[in-house]
């Protein structure tokens, strides 16, 4: 089940040639997405949700679910790219990595489906991109979203606030490269 938190524009007026990049914070739960787009005033969030499986269902029923509702947002927005937090688990934790591992896996599968570039970020790499620091907190990173996205309060829930994370750091990774190859051929 889909349970966006946002939506921020009139779809149906969109350009084709329209960038954007589907965030996700994976989980079995709830998977969080955020969809950023590229505009000339820079990233803006154009709708963020969480989808969730049913807790009392078996686990192939609860990753179909997962993959449903993902299907659904792939065909509706479009994204060119999604963005995934690439989870570690604790050796005190087996059971949340292998529960993750099968979120991720269908996660990964929808998008293989859809033909779309799949793009891996470790947190650190997200937190240290958008706070300047590898250890950022939960709140740190919260308030650097909405400051990015120019947002006048956090974004709830924090699966979407953390899909945003991951959807952001891969709009200034490509940014940055596409910086850099157009430096150098400016210099050529």
């Amino acid at each position: 089940m889909i349970e966006p938190a946002s939506k921020l524009s009139e779809r149906e007026n969109l350009p084709r040639q329209t960038v954007r990049v589907l965030g996700i914070d994976p989980g079995l739960n709830r998977t969080g997405y955020a969809i950023i787009e590229r505009t000339a005033k820079g990233a803006v969030l154009r709708e963020g949700g969480v989808i969730r499986s049913s807790k009392e269902l078996p686990l192939s029923e609860r990753v179909h679910e997962l993959a449903t509702g993902l299907r659904e947002v792939i065909a509706e927005m479009k994204p060119s790219v999604m963005a995934i937090e690439q989870v570690f688990s604790h050796v005190a934790h087996p059971k949340t990595a292998i529960l993750m591992a099968h979120a991720r896996g269908v996660i990964l599968l929808t998008a293989a489906e859809a033909k779309l570039p799949v793009i891996h970020y470790t947190p650190t790499q997200i937190k240290k991109l958008l706070t300047g620091n590898g250890q950022a907190s939960k709140e740190q990173m919260q308030f650097a979203v909405q400051h990015e996205l120019r947002l006048k309060s956090l974004l709830e829930p924090n699966d979407v606030a953390d899909a945003s994370a991951v959807a952001l750091c891969h709009y200034h990774s490509v940014k940055h490269v596409l910086a850099d190859v157009l430096s150098q051929s400016a210099g050529d």
